[in-house]
């Protein structure tokens, strides 16, 4: 009876019935509490849903009643995933293959969990031996292309995805795949037809979501090249991204050394160094831009999460504010009126990034508000001394270069952790 009562709770799961599904888990348990399969069983459960701590609780419970089950450890690890914490999933990971060397699934996770920390031999590795394993394994197969995209071998590459596809041509996550490895190909409108094919079957799939949502924002040239060096950075290591960001920021630097000694340089350094400025702060503002833009497109509105919803907006007022000083300023001729279009321009970048879950929420937003009123006060300041360059001018482009630098470490932190 109990085993009828497992398999059902089994095929609820896969139906997204679980409420159901945890009533008849709770009656197991209530029955015997100690048994470690159905502990692991409720975790595996509550993850599916999203509840991490719960998930984290019930499975730690789990292992110490019973450390020796590497199905336990096999959830635990893909709970840390959700948490971002790979280094504790490689972990768990590890005492999985240690305890059972013959399970493919345990190495397909271990090659999605080196492919995200960007370690993408060993991501191609592990894959291939999940495959050895098990030649059908579909993480295995869907890491394993997007490993052999990153290490450019691209026909490697979709050789393979396309191989997943014949095993199993409605997997709504190997279409999301399959879309992502043809946006870095440069093909966003054939990587858009996967992204629809894995909506159709999934459409609560947020992979695919945001890979439709890269797609259409793509039909934009600008975008599009935003977009490739979105990819290119994405695969450096945290050392070399910031060789990155230091070496733009030394190069600009030192065009501008060069401008200062030699006036006959000048005449070209200093327009290629605006170029360059410009160039950096598009880097910033091209995704909240891109997503304030499908905020109003009739279909790109209902890809948006809510949070990226409550961003748009915020960008968008911060637009108004840029588009009201351009107009009065050049209706009126008072330079103040700059200020107000400097401040809504400069506001873009912190807006964009203030409720990403994926930051510090906390420190994103209280720095937002700290721009808000330091640009603010400069605003006044300026209108009543009629000084747009005043002391609060100063330290709200200071905050602004600051941010630029605090989010670059965040990310980059967060990105290998």
């Amino acid at each position: 009876m109990e085993d009828f009562r497992i398999d059902k709770v089994q095929i609820l799961m896969r139906q997204g019935n679980y409420a159901e599904a945890e009533r008849i888990l709770k009656v197991l348990l209530a029955e015997d509490a100690y048994n470690v399969s159905l502990l692991a069983l409720l975790a595996e459960m509550k993850l599916q849903q999203d509840q991490l701590e719960d998930a984290g609780t019930i499975i730690n419970q789990a292992i110490g009643q019973s450390p020796d089950r590497p199905y336990a450890f096999f959830v635990r690890a893909r709970i840390e995933i959700q948490k971002s914490n790979l280094k504790a999933a490689e972990s768990d990971l590890g005492t999985c293959i240690s305890m059972n060397p013959e399970e493919a699934d345990f190495f397909a996770v271990l090659a999605q969990v080196k492919l995200l920390r960007k370690q993408f031999q060993t991501a191609l590795e592990m894959a291939d031996q999940a495959l050895a394993l098990d030649p059908e394994n579909i993480l295995a197969l869907n890491t394993r292309s997007t490993a052999l995209l990153k290490l450019n071998q691209k026909e490697a590459s979709f050789e393979t995805i396309q191989g997943a596809l014949r095993h199993d041509p409605n997997n709504a996550y190997t279409h999301a795949n399959f879309g992502w490895g043809l946006l870095e190909k440069r093909d966003h409108k054939k990587a858009m037809e996967h992204f629809k094919e894995a909506l159709k079957h999934d459409p609560n799939n947020e992979y695919a979501k945001m890979g439709m949502m890269e797609a259409m924002k793509s039909a934009n040239p600008i975008y599009r090249w935003f977009l490739q060096y979105g990819f290119w950075i994405g695969k450096l290591t945290a050392q070399y991204q910031w060789g990155v960001i230091l070496g733009f920021y030394f190069l600009q630097k030192g065009l501008r050394y060069l401008a200062s000694i030699n006036k006959t340089w000048a005449v070209v350094i200093d327009p290629l160094v605006l170029i360059l400025a410009f160039i950096a702060l598009l880097t910033w503002m091209m995704r909240p831009l891109g997503n304030c833009w499908l905020r109003f497109h009739k279909f790109g509105k209902w890809l948006l999460p809510e949070h990226e919803i409550k961003t748009s907006n915020f960008i968008a007022s911060s637009l108004v504010i840029f588009l009201l000083g351009i107009i009065i300023y050049a209706i009126t001729g008072n330079a103040n009126w700059l200020s107000l279009a400097v401040f809504g321009f400069a506001m873009i970048i912190p807006l964009g990034m203030m409720l990403d879950p994926n930051k510090k929420t906390k420190w994103t937003v209280a720095y937002t508000l700290l721009m808000a009123v330091t640009g603010l006060s400069a605003i006044a300041l300026g209108f009543i001394n009629n000084d747009i360059f005043n002391v609060m001018t100063l330290v709200f482009l200071a905050e602004l270069i600051a941010y630029q630098w605090l989010a670059n470490f965040f990310m980059i932190k967060e990105d290998h952790n």
